[in-house]
Order: C-alpha cells, then sequence, then structure tokens
C-alpha cells in the first residue's frame, strides 16, 4: 500500500471517493476492457504497453483504481471472522493492484515523457490520491484489525518477513494518524488534501519558472568556450520557442549550472546564474508563497500527529531517527567540507589575481566564476581538461563496458537488449537482464537523452517492483537528461554524467536485486537515508581503475585511455569536493531549518531568504562563494516531491557507502564473492529488516564518517588516520 501525502478539501473528492471511509465504499465502476491498465499487461514481464497508452486512459484507471481498492478494503473491514494475517495484513498488501499499474505508469511517464494533459491531470489526482489514502490509513476499523493483530504478533506463527509486514503497515497506520480522535482526522484530511495540492502546483509552477528561467543570448561570440555539441544544443532550444537566430541556455535543477564551467564571457556567467537563483521568486512563476504555506500546513500537521515539528515526524520512520541524529552527522562533516571550500576558494582567487593586466589584483570570486576558474585550476594541477577525457567516455560503451561489466563482475548479471518491445521514445532502450545461472531477473529500461518534456535532473524508478507473492520480477527504468548531439554525432559524456550512470544503476541493482515475499517491503522501499546508500557506493566503480580501464576508450579508435591521463582523472577525483560537499550540506541544513519550525515559527514567503541565510550561519554554511545546491524556491526535492526533511539523506547514505567501499577494498575489492554477500545482506532485503540492523549486521558496527572525509579528501589534519583511500 503505497502513502503518500496529499491536497484540498475532500468535498473535491465527492465525485472519486464515495465515502471518507474505506468501509462505506461504493461498488468499483467498471472500466472499458480496452483501457490498457484493465488486465496486468501480457508483454513479457508485465512490461506496461507503452504503445497502447493515451493520455485519455489514466483518469477512468485511476477512478476504478481507488474504487476497486476501496471495496477491497472494505471487505476486509466487514469480514465477521477475528483478523487474522491472511484476512487481513496480507488481503490489505493484495489490495490495489489495479491503481497500483495505473499510478506506476503515470508518475513515470509524467515525468519523462509528459505532456499538458498530463500535467493537468497531475494537478487534478493530487487531492483525489490524499483522499483516497487518508479514506484506509484513517479506517478505524481497518486499524482496530491491525492492531489486534500486532498486539498478538509475539504469538502469532509467522516467518520474519511477514511479521515485518504486519509491524510497518501498523506503524504506517499510526504515522497516518489513524488513532485519532474523529474531529483531528477530519482536520489531517483536509491537512493531506491541501499539501498535495500544493506539491503539484509546486513542481508545475517551477517546471514554467525553469522554463521561463532560460537565458536567451544573441550573438555565438558571447558564448565563446561552449562546444559545437552545445552551441547546437542552445540554438535549437532557441529554434523550438520561435527563436530564430538566436541561442537558449536552458536552465537544470541545481543553483550552479553546468555551463558556467565554460562560458568565458563572464557578463553570461553571471546572467546565468542569477536566473538561476531567481527562479521562483515574483512574478507570474513564484513559488515562495507555496513554500511558505507548505512548511506551515507540514508543521500545524506534525502538531496534530504528537509531534514537535515536521522533521521529527518523518525521521520517526527513518534510519537516523531524529533530526537531532541528522543534525548531528552533518555537524561532523561540516567543518571539514567549510575547511575545504575556503582552501579551493584561495586557490582560484590567486589565479584570478595571477591573470589580471599589469599585475594588479583581479575580480573577486563570485558564485558565476567559481566552476569556469576551478576548471583552470583542475587543468593546470592535474593537466587535463573535459574537452580531452569526453572522447573515451561514449555512452554506449560507458554503459555496456563499465556500468553493466561491474554488475556482471559482482553479481553475475548478463545483459541483452530487447528491440522487440514496445517503448515510450524512441531513443528508450531495453535490456532483459538474467542471473549468471540463466535465470530471469528482471528488465532494465535506459532512458537517458533530455527532452523539453522531461523533468530535470537523474532518477531511478520502477514500473514494477519485484515480490514473490504476486510473481513479479521488476521492471526498472534509469533517467539522465545528457543533451542529445546533432544526428550522426558521438553521444560523449562528462566524468560526472559516467558518474551519474553509475549511481542511478546502484538504485536499479537495489530494485533489481531484491529477492522478498511482498511488494510492499520490496527493493528500494526503504527509508530515504537508507535508499541512496547503494547509489551512492556504486559510484565508486566509475572509478575504481579496473573498471574505468574497461570502460574508458576512445570513440573512433577504441584505443583504452592513457595510463597518464587514467592517473590524471583518479588523482583529480578529490578536486572540488569541498565545494560539492559545502554546497549539499547547505541545502541539507535548509531543509532540516525549514521542517524543523513550530507553526508559529514557520516564515513568510518574504522572510524566506532572511531564513536561509540565517540557517547557513548556525550549521557554519554560510559561505560566500558556495551557494547552497537549492534555494527553497527551486528545491523540487522537499516542496514537489516526497523529500521534505529528508535531503540530509544523501549525506547520510554517502556515510554509509563509503564505510561499504572500505569494507570491500579490505575484503578483496571487486569479487564476485564480495557481490554476493552485498547481495544477501543489503539488495535483495529490502525493508524485510530494519535498516539500521542490516547495515549493522554487513559493516559490523555503527556508521563511521572517516572513510568519507578520507574519500573525498577532506579529512582535517586533527583526525586520525588508517583508513583506505579508495
Amino acid at each position: 500500500m503505497r502513502i503518500r501525502t496529499a491536497a484540498l478539501f475532500v468535498a473535491l473528492t465527492s465525485a472519486l471517493v464515495p465515502a471518507a471511509s474505506a468501509a462505506g465504499a461504493a461498488a468499483p465502476p467498471a472500466l472499458s476492457a480496452d483501457n490498457p491498465f484493465a488486465a496486468p499487461s501480457t508483454l513479457p514481464y508485465g512490461l506496461p504497453p507503452f504503445d497502447r497508452i493515451k493520455d485519455g486512459d489514466f483518469m477512468p484507471a485511476y477512478q476504478a483504481g481507488m474504487a476497486q481498492q476501496l471495496a477491497e478494503v472494505a471487505a476486509i473491514v466487514a469480514n465477521p471472522d477475528p483478523p487474522t494475517f491472511e484476512n487481513t495484513a496480507l488481503a490489505l498488501e493484495s489490495s490495489g493492484r489495479l491503481l497500483d499499474r495505473v499510478e506506476k505508469a503515470f508518475v513515470n511517464l509524467n515525468a519523462s515523457n509528459g505532456d499538458e494533459a498530463m500535467r493537468k491531470l497531475e494537478t487534478e489526482l493530487a487531492p483525489l490520491l490524499a483522499a483516497h489514502h487518508d479514506a484506509i490509513g484513517l479506517d478505524l476499523k481497518l486499524f482496530a484489525r491491525l492492531d489486534r493483530l500486532y498486539g498478538e504478533r509475539a504469538h502469532l506463527p509467522l516467518d520474519a518477513e511477514s511479521l515485518q509486514l504486519l509491524v510497518r503497515q501498523h506503524k504506517e497506520m499510526v504515522l497516518a494518524g489513524a488513532q485519532l480522535p474523529e474531529a483531528a482526522k477530519v482536520r489531517l484530511r483536509a491537512y493531506n488534501s491541501e499539501i498535495s495540492t500544493l506539491m503539484a502546483q509546486f513542481r508545475q509552477r517551477l517546471l514554467k519558472a525553469s522554463a521561463d528561467g532560460a537565458v536567451v543570448v544573441d550573438s555565438a561570440a558571447e558564448l565563446d568556450g561552449l562546444s559545437p555539441a552545445e552551441l547546437s544544443a542552445a540554438a535549437d532550444a532557441a529554434s523550438a520557442r520561435g527563436l530564430k537566430g538566436k541561442w537558449l541556455l536552458v536552465l537544470v535543477n541545481t543553483t550552479t549550472q553546468p555551463l558556467l564551467a565554460e562560458l568565458r564571457n563572464r557578463a553570461v556567467r553571471e546572467r546565468l546564474y542569477r536566473a538561476s537563483v531567481s527562479r521562483g521568486v515574483g512574478g507570474s512563476d513564484d513559488t515562495t508563497v507555496i513554500v511558505a504555506r507548505l512548511v506551515k500546513l507540514r508543521a500545524e500537521r506534525a502538531h496534530l500527529l504528537g509531534y514537535p515539528n515536521h522533521a521529527a515526524s518523518v525521521l520517526d520512520d527513518e534510519t537516523a531517527g531524529t533530526p537531532a541524529a541528522a543534525d548531528a552527522m552533518l555537524r561532523q562533516i561540516a567543518p571539514a567540507a567549510r575547511a575545504g571550500a575556503e582552501r579551493e576558494a584561495a586557490t582560484i582567487q590567486k589565479l584570478i589575481d595571477s591573470q589580471a593586466a599589469g599585475g594588479h589584483a583581479g575580480a573577486r570570486l563570485q558564485p558565476w566564476d567559481w566552476d569556469f576558474y576551478s576548471e583552470q585550476v583542475r587543468k593546470a594541477h592535474y593537466d587535463f581538461d573535459e574537452a580531452e577525457i569526453r572522447p573515451y567516455f561514449e555512452l554506449n560503451r560507458v554503459l555496456q563496458d563499465g556500468v553493466f561489466y561491474a554488475a556482471h563482475e559482482l553479481y553475475g548479471l548478463n545483459f541483452k537488449e530487447r528491440t522487440d518491445l514496445p517503448v515510450y521514445g524512441p531513443d528508450v532502450r531495453v535490456f532483459e537482464v538474467s542471473d549468471a545461472n540463466g535465470k530471469p531477473v528482471g528488465l532494465f529500461i535506459a532512458d537517458y537523452f533530455a527532452r523539453e518534456n522531461k523533468q530535470g535532473g537523474a532518477w531511478m524508478d520502477n514500473y514494477l517492483d519485484q515480490s514473490h507473492y504476486f510473481a513479479q520480477l521488476p521492471v526498472i527504468v534509469n533517467n539522465l537528461n545528457v543533451p542529445k548531439p546533432p544526428p550522426g554525432e558521438p553521444v560523449l559524456l562528462s566524468f560526472d554524467d559516467v558518474t551519474g550512470m553509475f549511481h542511478e544503476f546502484g538504485h536499479a541493482m537495489h530494485g533489481m536485486l531484491s529477492d522478498v515475499n511482498y511488494e510492499s517491503l520490496s527493493g528500494t522501499r526503504t527509508p530515504r537515508d537508507f535508499v541512496e546508500y547503494p547509489s551512492q557506493y556504486n559510484e565508486m566503480w566509475a572509478r575504481e581503475p579496473a573498471v574505468l580501464a574497461h570502460y574508458a576508450r576512445h570513440y573512433k579508435t577504441g584505443e583504452p585511455m592513457p595510463a597518464s591521463l587514467l592517473h590524471k582523472i583518479l588523482a583529480a577525483q578529490n578536486f572540488n569536493q569541498g565545494y560539492s560537499y559545502t554546497e549539499r550540506l547547505a541545502a541539507a541544513a535548509i531543509d532540516l531549518a525549514l521542517h524543523e519550525v513550530s507553526p508559529a515559527q514557520a516564515p513568510a514567503a518574504k522572510d524566506l531568504p532572511a531564513f536561509e541565510q540565517a540557517a547557513l550561519h548556525k550549521a557554519g554554511l554560510d559561505l560566500r562563494t558556495v551557494p547552497p545546491r537549492y534555494h527553497a524556491s527551486y528545491f523540487r526535492h522537499i516542496f514537489g516531491d516526497e523529500y521534505s526533511a529528508g535531503y540530509y539523506a544523501y549525506t547520510w547514505s554517502g556515510v554509509l557507502a563509503r564505510d561499504t567501499g572500505d569494507w570491500l577494498h579490505r575484503h578483496g575489492g571487486m569479487t564476485r564473492e564480495n557481490g554476493e554477500i552485498l547481495r544477501a545482506r543489503i539488495l535483495s532485503r529490502g525493508r524485510t529488516q530494519e535498516p539500521s540492523e542490516l547495515f549493522r549486521a554487513f559493516y559490523g558496527r555503527e556508521p563511521d564518517v572517516g572513510p568519507l572525509l578520507d574519500y573525498y579528501g577532506l579529512s582535517l589534519p586533527v583526525q586520525a588516520k588508517g583508513h583506505d583511500h579508495h
């Protein structure tokens, strides 16, 4: 059962959700047999029939799916027999199959291949789904049955995974507010409805703000430094908007824009940076009013549920456990990150000063200068630049001889491309994954190119989750946003892109290698501060010398990357990590601060910049030259997606990942034996056991920040050494 927070008042849902109680649900409306969601897909692995899905199919399937699940839950509640695991917990797990089919397809396609109709539908659906999940999550009679089973759990003849399913279902209903008095539940439903609608509105507003914020450039001369492929992409983007003879610099999700590293024109760099940080602030694309309202509503909802703040309510079900624990880990890393960033800033300022005419001091380092000059520092110190290494990182070779190769060496997996299956776009590829013994594992979908109708960033998701109970193998998708070059040109990646491919494939392995009975406990359905852990340790293989040598070959000649250049790339990996970690920690500090407020402390829209600055100052991360990775006005993770009070998860998971890298190198590195241990103890387990317990059982002790600081070259001189530097 997927529980999502959501938005508007329950009255809006009367057309679709006939009662606020699952027990009072009406009979499901009939869904036309020709609707592609009416029955499970008959394609291999249950792959959605992308060639048959139309925009008009979604709403009828959602309507039927919600009504069907309410009827299924009503039958559980109406059962006159005493509650058993089978007639209550297992029946609840089995409910909502139609809704799950349509929801997975819609969420994925809307993110990667959406259109105006889907975006409109997303906003319409938000309050309806909120009311639907509340109708189940707040059903007192359903909770009474689960609560009785939960109270008897010590005496029930359940295997460990079945017991975990029962415990999780009970806790999710408690966290959802099932124990609240009825009057409080009415308020809670209203909160959930409005929050969900506002999140959908934030996503839509941000999409528009990012599009409207793109920088129009009148002459190619102003774009000196960009590659021919980048110039072509900018010209195509402008042409697509009817801006003939101009160039358009499209904004990506983060504060710092990738093109800042290459643009020689400082004024254009400043324009691009200011366009990025001003997204969503004022005008028709303003998101700050939505942000302020969400912060206040989340705080009020947390109080209603008995928590001091929203962060406490979220972290109650995370690996960290409490905001204090998350704050404490960030505080352990922040001084080292800041010190690294300050060292890097001093080096860059020296370079700027040395380039000033007549020996006079040059311009003062600004945020829009950092990437441009740090790239020069990288070249000076390590004697290479991105243009020199890109020819060795052709996308398909990285995928086949890097990403897939590492998975084969570690886990024995094999990948066969399937061109006979329907896809939703010409650049989408599908691979059948099998085990070393030839046993099918699942399908992997690779969607790597940027499109106008695709959300920014990189992500993994499931079209189907693994589940023995449902006899279901996983169908997993990885998304990147690599600019597509002109026809006939090779797809050459930056090393950051390469690392991103390995990262997202780590998520894919977490979902693909799942080996559990129940879908609710499958694969990546773990806490957010654990779900980023397998993806982050999978990044290590991108820079592992044996793997890097295997895939880093010139796209024209096939010649391996020269050993000297390979060595420079590896030596340069700790470069700029002070900046990188400071910007991420700063975003996490803003997120936690916004969600640790009481309702009375929630900032107004106009006060958000000052609130952010105060949070950064308190965390020791208020560096003028290192902006946070996201400001609140375009912080999609926490205001458009489900990562509120959870952005710290990337750092928490990073600690676990680097501890794992340290363990792997102490035990022989990339071997099938180590891969099998990871698979057996982490990747196959989903949430069949609490993740903190899984990690301790694997690592042998509590997480340690030392390997992370060493890995990124951030260890402070006063800290003891002794960790492996791989």
